[in-house]
């Protein structure tokens, strides 16, 4: 016997006849004596849809003052397609019952639409499949101590699978989605992308960290933190996707980069002439900090020696442009910087991998497939294992392509 949580995203439920799919296929799998939980996203684009609904109100839903409303608005989706699927295993003969955010013991932070999973009692759920039934969870929601529900950001509902099957102790978790593994560059923008057998925890969440689509950053750590193997498959097909684990078997090693990773949804701020002295920088992202707005590439340099006055740069999510710019223009008065500029056109370009630790010329290598395509970077900036280039938007397809062409050569 073993306990299994299986994840399906939007595409794989989008439809009725999916979500009858997904529950043969479910059955197919499941060996007599096994106890299956069902995560699962929205169906489809409802959480495009349900946004559209909320822009018809504001065209910036995502202001601080509505995040509680659109975690209400957005749960919504989930509930739709837990109880449709719930429905299709019990007219194929099997028991199942659908259960939201809230009542699989899925308890977060109050950061309404980007809420952090604090602790998990899935007693209900092994009561549930103690009675023999198929458990069909609502991914992507949990609820904070006010008992208001809460949504865990782009890609949550892989996030709360891998954090219930921690919590359950499963012998496995599967993200099943419309792609059938982790691969070298997104296949749809790179004809020559390589699907990946393997890839380590740090890797893929780097990867994901930096624009990769397939998994959530958090789903990712709280695997590493688990242990848990994450096997990444196609809904689609039975073909084998991808491990991901603790370290590669022999097989697999020897790569210097895993992966071209990229991020389209970004925006780049320039606080420009503010004073260059300590304290300044602090005042600037603790604002940003305090109106929980994430920020990411952080570049600092003198742009006045003469007056002492420097430039801070920085990228955020677009989803929070206006909400950053409000924050930062009340920053950038108290601090009489010069101005601030916003640049909604721009994209960042990533490579990722461990195999760069020690190995001398993969930046020159980088840059190089950059400036033969003549692609010029705004902003660099790097960890142990990633190294990450910020360019015009118009230009990424033709990065993406150079980048991965100069370290994964078509044979």
């Amino acid at each position: 016997m073993a306990l299994v949580v299986k994840k399906f995203g939007g595409s794989s439920v989008a439809s009725t006849d999916k979500i009858l799919n997904v529950a043969n296929r479910v059955l197919n799998d499941k060996h007599p004596d096994d106890q299956v939980v069902v995560v699962v996203s929205a169906m489809g684009d409802t959480t495009d849809d349900l946004i559209s609904l909320a822009q018809g109100i504001d065209d910036q839903p995502y202001k601080s003052s509505y995040s509680r409303e659109m975690d209400m608005l957005l749960t919504t989706g989930e509930q739709v397609s837990i109880a449709l699927l719930a429905m299709a295993f019990q007219k194929l003969g099997q028991p199942a019952i659908s259960l939201t955010g809230s009542q699989i013991g899925m308890h977060t932070s109050s950061n309404h639409t980007k809420g952090r999973i604090l602790s998990i009692d899935p007693a209900r759920v092994i009561h549930e499949l103690d009675k023999g039934k198929i458990v069909v969870a609502a991914g992507f929601q949990g609820i904070d101590k006010h008992g208001d529900p809460v949504t865990l950001g782009r890609g949550g509902s892989d996030t709360s699978a891998v954090a219930l099957a921690g919590a359950l102790k499963a012998d496995s978790c599967e993200i099943f989605t419309d792609v059938d593994g982790i691969y070298s560059a997104d296949p749809r923008i790179v004809k020559g992308a390589r699907k990946m057998r393997e890839i380590t925890y740090y890797e893929m969440l780097e990867m994901a960290r930096l624009g990769a689509g397939v998994m959530q950053p958090r789903s990712v750590e709280v695997g590493q933190h688990f242990n848990i193997p994450i096997h990444v498959r196609s809904t689609f097909t039975d073909t084998p996707g991808t491990i991901i684990r603790e370290d590669y078997t022999m097989e697999e090693q020897g790569f210097i980069i895993r992966g071209v990773a990229h991020d389209e949804k970004v925006a780049k701020f320039a606080i420009l002439g503010v004073p260059n002295q300590p304290g300044v920088a602090h005042k600037v992202f603790a604002a940003l900090s305090d109106a929980n707005i994430d920020v990411d590439m952080i570049v600092q340099s003198i742009r006045n020696v003469e007056q002492d006055i420097t430039d801070i740069i920085f990228t955020v999510e677009q989803n929070y442009v206006a909400e950053a710019k409000a924050v930062i223009e009340g920053v950038a008065q108290k601090l009489r910087a010069l101005g601030v500029e916003i640049d909604e056109d721009v994209a960042k370009v990533s490579i990722v991998g461990a195999g760069m630790l020690g190995a001398p010329g993969v930046a020159a290598k980088m840059f190089g497939a950059l400036a033969r395509e003549k692609v010029n970077i705004e902003i660099i900036s790097t960890s142990e294992i990633s190294i990450s280039c910020l360019i015009k938007a118009d230009r990424l397809r033709a990065a993406v392509n150079a980048i991965h062409n100069e370290f994964f050569p078509i044979d």
